[in-house]
């Protein structure tokens, strides 16, 4: 089966500390799950992935690069979901690029479940420091 991977802002991850938005994970693969029947969804948000990321910090100083370098190489397209504003966080936009240039098939998705193709726009791209703000609490 082929494989969609789920880019989304930690604080949408269902069981973190930061999810300050309830279900909405859950609501949006059921969502995606529908319409992509095709794809298994490949979440970040699991423990084998949260244990990944935080061995590849500590040992190679960058826990994204267990997802650029394990992760993303095997996945057929990319789901990624943007903040209500349209908006994406530093991270997701940088997974969404890496597929683009390994010419993998892209989507987006809005926090409604609004699905549609998606053109990467340097200009919906928030910077490390403005994608920290909406995502960790103060």
């Amino acid at each position: 089966m082929k494989k969609l991977y789920f880019g989304h802002p930690v604080n949408f991850y269902e069981g973190s500390d930061l999810n300050t938005h309830g279900k909405a994970e859950f609501n949006l693969i059921k969502r995606i799950s529908k319409e992509f029947p095709e794809y298994s969804i490949e979440n970040p948000n699991q423990p084998h992935h949260q244990e990944n990321y935080v061995k590849w910090k500590k040992e190679k100083g960058s826990g994204m690069k267990y997802y650029f370098e394990e992760v993303l190489p095997g996945m057929d397209a990319g789901i990624f979901l943007t903040f209500e504003d349209g908006m994406f966080g530093a991270g997701v936009f940088g997974e969404a690029e890496f597929l683009r240039e390994n010419g993998k098939i892209l989507y987006e998705i809005d926090y409604k479940g609004k699905i549609s193709n998606l053109a990467l726009d340097d200009s919906r791209c928030l910077s490390i420091d403005e994608t920290r703000k909406r995502v960790y609490p103060k």
